[in-house]
């Protein structure tokens, strides 16, 4: 082996070391720590999630409460002014009996295709136990 050829593997052989030495190094040293780290920030990263998570949820519920609240009191409001009308209606018809007859006959011209029962003196219906013999 002539100096040439000498020189040539030498360097070959400083090119190898100087590869595999750091990359012994990063396996053997640096890896574990960077892997350590890592796992550190994915925790870190999963505990930020789930806050963030929590704290939407939360948001969702006092969003649904709310609404509740909204609604109720909506159906309040509705309630009141049923309760005015019926009052008004009431007093309206309240002496006034012979209108009530004028609705209840508009009701049965209106009525179709129905039975309707009309109390007799006694307040007990007619029945018409053959009618559906036809």
């Amino acid at each position: 082996m002539d100096k040439q050829e000498f020189l040539i593997v030498k360097g070959f052989i400083w090119m190898i070391i100087i590869i595999l030495i750091p990359i012994w190094a990063y396996f053997t040293f640096f890896s574990p720590i960077i892997n350590v780290w890592q796992q550190s920030k994915l925790g870190e990263a999963e505990l930020a999630r789930a806050d963030s998570n929590r704290q939407i949820a939360i948001c969702e519920a006092f969003a649904i409460k709310e609404s509740s609240k909204a609604l109720a009191d909506a159906e309040v409001i509705r309630a009141e002014g049923v309760s005015k009308a019926n009052l008004i209606i009431g007093e309206s018809l309240k002496d006034n009996e012979s209108y009530l007859r004028y609705l209840w006959v508009q009701g049965l011209q209106t009525n179709n295709m129905q039975v309707v029962y009309i109390p007799t003196e006694a307040n007990m219906p007619i029945l018409e136990s053959t009618r559906l013999k036809q």
